[in-house]
């Protein structure tokens, strides 16, 4: 397995979303050639610079922060999600793109491991999840099963980790159902890790209008306590720990 480098976070938020980043790197451009030939008024291009240089400046420092430099690939975390348990059976579902398996393994090396793999172009329609696919294919042993359909007998799972890809379910009922599916799976005593970014002003202040691809607390509330998931799934609520924002 290679070793995570520095700034792999960073890198691969620029290589799944670069025409967003080159198209706000030629307005920036296009602004300061406006600014120096007084072909577009002062203001307008000043305003414009800063809201270029908040959107590439700005969201890929916070992506740097949050994917290099934080906690989060550290894992420190996990044992306090886990509640200091040894997961004997570790389910990881992610939606086209799978960087954590292959980091978390080594973690858990006497557990006996399935990686699923919900990737559907019909379903999953946004350009950047595509290209993460591309970039990065998924691991051997990976079995590609819908997010409404699992391949596993019911109550057999320690953890079922779902690390910053379920929000690639655009719906409630989506999720709702990724939870159900969840849930059947999931021995008695066993957790659901989620993992996300949610959409609050902390994210739009940090990735402007990207901050749309989550989803906010609420919906993913109701995602878990909807009537096709809260059956399967013992908890009451969804508690607010089990987000990354």
């Amino acid at each position: 397995m290679r070793k995570r480098g520095p700034w792999d976070g960073m890198l691969a938020i620029v290589h799944f979303n670069w025409p967003f980043y080159v198209a706000a790197l030629l307005v920036f451009l296009v602004s300061i050639a406006g600014l120096f030939t007084g072909g577009i008024p002062a203001l307008g291009s000043c305003l414009v610079l800063l809201g270029c240089l908040w959107l590439l400046v700005g969201s890929l420092g916070v992506s740097h922060w949050v994917y290099d430099r934080s906690d989060l690939y550290r894992w420190a975390w996990l044992s306090r999600a886990l509640r200091n348990k040894s997961p004997e059976n570790i389910l990881l579902c992610h939606s086209g793109f799978d960087e954590a398996s292959e980091m978390l393994k080594p973690l858990f090396p006497a557990a006996k491991w399935t990686v699923l793999d919900h990737f559907d172009p019909a379903v999953m329609t946004e350009a950047s999840i595509h290209r993460a696919r591309k970039l990065f294919p998924p691991t051997p042993g990976t079995v590609a099963a819908r997010y409404d359909h699992w391949p596993l007998p019911a109550g057999t799972q320690d953890v079922v980790f779902g690390l910053l890809a379920i929000h690639e379910l655009r719906t409630v009922a989506e999720r709702a159902a990724w939870f159900r599916e969840a849930g059947h799976c999931l021995a008695p005593d066993g957790s659901i890790v989620l993992v996300e970014h949610v959409r609050d002003l902390a994210n739009f202040t940090a990735f402007g209008p990207g901050f749309l691809h989550f989803h906010s607390v609420a919906s993913w509330r109701n995602s878990w306590e909807a009537p096709a998931s809260s059956k399967a799934v013992t908890s009451a609520s969804l508690p607010s720990s089990a987000f990354l924002s």
